[in-house]
């Protein structure tokens, strides 16, 4: 199965908070077929952001569960329609949210790798920039699926 696919971003999530944000994103993996237990992994990427910040500057955020109520590994993004407070580490809003699903069971460092393949490219300004003036999901697809899938093949 792809990491990310069409049914799984959203490029105007309407939303107030990040907890609302990621149960929309949860919701969509949910209806994609990739959870075994919606509640079961909204609630680990909500205690998740407990321990620290997935605000990680620039505008995004990279919220993620590693739990059993995931069934394939995915990455749900969406681009807000406002910007909201994620508390960031360098203090602003977050308009671009990359959250992981990844199974308990998935080789122990498989999220550590999605999560460093986006960072290198997120920290690229022209990369961000894509994204965001991104019109359709398969573009946003085509500009990340290639590091994705190239950083599991290990």
């Amino acid at each position: 199965m792809e990491i990310v696919t069409k049914d799984i971003i959203n490029l105007d999530l309407k939303t107030q908070d990040k907890n609302d944000a990621i149960r929309q994103l949860g919701q969509l993996l949910n209806k994609a077929g990739r959870l075994n237990n919606l509640e079961g992994y909204i609630q680990n990427v909500i205690k998740r952001e407990t321990l620290t910040t997935t605000g990680i500057g620039f505008g995004i955020a990279i919220p993620h569960g590693k739990t059993d109520a995931v069934k394939d590994i995915s990455v749900a993004i969406a681009r807000l329609h406002e910007p909201i407070d994620w508390a960031s580490l360098d203090g602003g809003k977050v308009d671009l949210i990359f959250q992981l699903a990844v199974p308990e069971s998935s080789k122990g460092d498989e999220h550590l790798r999605l999560l460093s393949a986006l960072s290198r490219n997120l920290i690229h300004e022209d990369f961000r920039n894509k994204i965001r003036t991104s019109q359709t999901a398969q573009e946003v697809i085509d500009l990340i699926s290639q590091s994705l899938t190239k950083a599991l093949e290990v």
